[in-house]
């Protein structure tokens, strides 16, 4: 029996010597007919795998190009690829051969294509940390190919582990390795992996790395992406200790920043450096101020750059052109935005998606839906095929009208059209269904979101934070971002924004100031945008002060204040009811070329009617409209409620036929004010006369109201005066009513139906009694 068996076992390995040895001399000598080894693929094992592909005559054949063809029919096999994947190995065992005869790329190859099938097991990343016996110690090209194939595999984490492997054992690394990983680790979404390319970046030096002006561009990119201006500006003057001198790209990714947070004063002073040293804006630099300037609105400037751009002999662009009509159509200056986009045709720049969806968002938003259904359908005509990005538009202005299921249908023709839904799409529904108070759908909506393989973004959780903020529940809200930071997310300004501004709204100015202080310990650099919500969280909170101490700060900060920021802090004046501080804080800033617009003027005037500077009020209209400055419904409402105050009903319906004269449509404001002064100076007949025109308008307008005052939108005041009217306690709704409007609280249509009716008849029965 044992002889037997000791046969039997003996007959076994002959056959795998056997094996080998054919497999052996057909790579060997017939590389090109290796399609002759099909039938014994079957009969390899792991360990016979393992045998052949470090064997001596495979190690040492100086063609390692027929070895990588024996692996790559391996992978096509069904039972050896299996095999291949099941353990790296096979592959340990055959890259040192590879990159022995620098087969670099095919080393990488090999690497990407065995890690897309590791994950989450990253088995191969294990054997290159923590290598055993049985396979070669990864020598420095194995472990610089695979931090490369890392990266490339999405993976910058693993790939910083293999390059503090590298560190340990002294291994210097090649200097386009290390620019890859740095790339990869600055333009991460995770703060984390920023900080780490500070250290790769020493470590590399430390271990005998010269850097090269990429090196330090794409740190530089990372700083910015951080908000650390200064970091940046440092590592930029570093550079002529490494002989390495600023190029474009150098000064483009610092001007893109700093023009993308409003800082234009150290943009200005950083085009004279950029000079200075020699160096001639290109394209590149040209567009990003024409950008910086759009998002602030100087359209007069954006243009001068393009003069410039021209002079120079530098032709416009696409995307030059792109940022122009964005910018155009971003003020609501759509006929100069088609004007531009005719000029572009003219100059054989054939309008692209990006055009036309800028086109369509802009029409969508100033001259209403068909104008931008009929562009979708000029664009289809015109052979420009619409994208993702198209029927975002689409569907983000439909939830906006609160058109939700109109939005649904439009996801459905998307996917029917061949373009699939993406993170965007699905954040714009949970938008809408939010606003519309319907929490369950936004959560549905994540469920599939989640289940399409999209992660839930900060831009999600911004979104659910700002609804949970409108309604109040502060506690949920702050509750979900210390979760969400602790699973990861990124929370940024926007962030800190909405939840400052939920505290301020619910009268807890110290929570949203602690706030403050906890972004700005993180390194987030406020923007414009953010510190007008702060400032306007103040003024709402009457430490308009305060507010100017942050304006203050935002200044030596280097960052250009918009009218936005002007006239917040001019209201927050007249909301505590010193009109004299906001036209001094007014007069003052005009000095410095604050342009007052018609939000300013509305501001002005409802503070000198609220204090009863009602001459003065009408004297500063009178002066605007001189100017020939524009004024709208609120200028009229605004004045029309003070005069009726005064009993001026004569001039109240003067200045009504004024505006209806200017086709500036009397709204429920402007007939409110005045039906209620003629009840109350018994003229029951012209009130009823106005009431009925009021309800043969409908209302279905927007309110005009331009005041700021917490509280704003409130249901409670509209509940509590139907009450009291359906109870006719009349004298007691007129009083909320009065305390509804000092706090500037936007009562809907049915609400002052029902008081002006209300009104009327208790008039009539005065009358009778009478």
């Amino acid at each position: 029996m044992t002889t037997t068996t000791s046969s039997t076992g003996n007959h076994e390995q002959d056959h795998r010597t056997n094996l080998l040895q054919t497999i052996t001399t057909i790579i060997t000598t017939r590389p090109n007919q290796l399609h002759i080894l099909q039938p014994f693929l079957p009969h390899l094992t792991l360990p016979l795998l393992l045998s052949l592909l470090s064997s001596k005559p495979l190690l040492h054949h100086s063609h390692p190009s027929s070895l990588l063809s024996f692996f790559k029919l391996l992978q096509s096999h069904s039972s050896s690829s299996n095999l291949l994947l099941s353990s790296p190995q096979p592959l340990l065992s055959l890259l040192p051969s590879l990159l022995r005869h620098r087969k670099f790329s095919d080393a990488k190859s090999l690497l990407s294509d065995f890690i897309s099938h590791d994950h989450p097991r990253h088995s191969l990343h294990h054997l290159l940390i923590h290598p055993n016996r049985s396979l070669p110690f990864p020598s420095r090209s194995l472990l610089d190919t695979s931090i490369s194939a890392y990266v490339h595999a999405h993976h910058p984490d693993l790939a910083f582990q293999i390059f503090n492997k590298m560190k340990r054992l002294r291994f210097k690394p090649n200097l386009l390795t290390c620019n890859t990983l740095l790339n990869s680790l600055v333009r991460s979404s995770s703060s984390h992996l920023i900080h780490l390319s500070n250290q790769v970046f020493k470590d590399s030096i430390k271990l005998g790395v010269n850097p090269n002006t990429n090196t330090f561009n794409i740190l530089i990119y990372g700083c910015c992406v951080d908000n650390k201006f200064d970091e940046a500006f440092r590592l930029m003057n570093q550079m002529s200790d490494f002989g390495c001198s600023p190029d474009n790209v150098t000064y483009n990714t610092i001007l893109d920043a700093l023009c993308k947070k409003s800082q234009l004063s150290k943009v200005r002073d950083l085009l004279h450096e950029m000079k200075d040293n020699g160096l001639v804006p290109n394209r590149n630099t040209y567009n990003i101020l024409v950008h910086g300037y759009c998002r602030l609105n100087w359209l007069k400037e954006a243009a001068e750059v393009i003069e410039l751009m021209t002079r120079n002999n530098m032709l416009p662009d696409m995307w030059t052109y792109n940022i122009m009509v964005r910018g155009l159509c971003d003020n609501g200056k759509i006929d100069g935005a088609f004007r531009l986009k005719h000029e572009m045709e003219n100059l054989k720049l054939v309008p692209d998606v990006v055009t036309y969806n800028t086109l369509i968002d802009g029409c969508f938003e100033w001259r209403g839906s068909a104008e931008a259904f009929k562009l979708v359908e000029e664009m289809k005509g015109k052979g420009v095929k619409p994208n993702a990005a198209t029927h975002n538009i689409m569907v983000k202005w439909l939830c906006k009208e609160g058109k939700i299921d109109e939005a649904s249908d439009m996801i459905v023709k998307m996917v029917e059209g061949g373009v699939s839904p993406d993170c965007f799409t699905y954040n714009t529904m949970i938008n809408g269904y939010c606003k519309a108070g319907k929490l369950r759908e936004a959560f549905r909506m994540m469920d599939e979101m989640a289940r399409k393989g999209f992660r839930t973004d900060t831009f999600t959780l911004n979104t659910i934070l700002h609804t949970l903020c409108t309604e109040k529940k502060l506690d949920e809200a702050h509750e979900l971002a210390v979760n969400a930071r602790k699973r990861g997310y990124i929370l940024d300004e926007v962030t800190y924004g909405t939840l400052m501004m939920g505290y301020f709204k619910d009268e807890k100015a110290d929570k949203a100031l602690k706030l403050w202080d906890e972004m700005k310990e993180r390194g987030i650099v406020p923007s414009v945008v953010t510190y007008n919500s702060i400032i306007r969280g103040l003024c709402l909170s009457k430490k308009t002060d305060q507010a100017i101490d942050k304006l203050n700060e935002l200044l030596e900060k280097g960052l250009v204040p918009d009218e936005a920021t002007y006239n917040i802090i001019i209201h927050g004046y007249c909301w505590e009811g010193a009109v004299e501080k906001a036209f001094q804080f007014h007069n003052k800033t005009v000095e410095k070329s604050f342009k007052p617009d018609i939000f300013t003027c509305n501001i002005l005037l409802r503070g000198l009617c609220k204090e009863g500077m009602l001459e003065k009020a009408l004297k500063l209209f009178d002066t605007w409209i001189s100017k020939g400055k524009p004024v709208d419904v609120v200028t009229y409402n605004t004045l029309i409620s003070g005069l009726c105050k005064e009993g001026r009903l004569e001039d109240a319906f003067d200045l009504m036929n004024e505006m209806e004269g200017k086709n500036l449509e009397p709204d429920k404001y402007t007939y409110n004010a005045i039906i209620s002064t003629l009840t109350n100076a018994n003229r029951t007949e012209e009130a009823e006369k106005l009431m009925s025109k009021l309800v043969q308008t409908g209302q279905d307008v927007k309110t005009h109201d331009t005041s700021q005052g917490p509280g704003s939108g409130d249901m409670t005041y509209s509940e509590q005066i139907s009450n009291l009217c359906t109870k006719g306690k009349y004298k007691e709704a007129m009083k909320v009513y009065q305390e509804a409007e000092q706090k500037g609280v936007d009562l809907n249509k049915y609400t002052h139906m029902k008081l002006m009716e209300g009104l009327l008849k208790r008039r009539k029965s005065i009358s009778k009694t009478a």
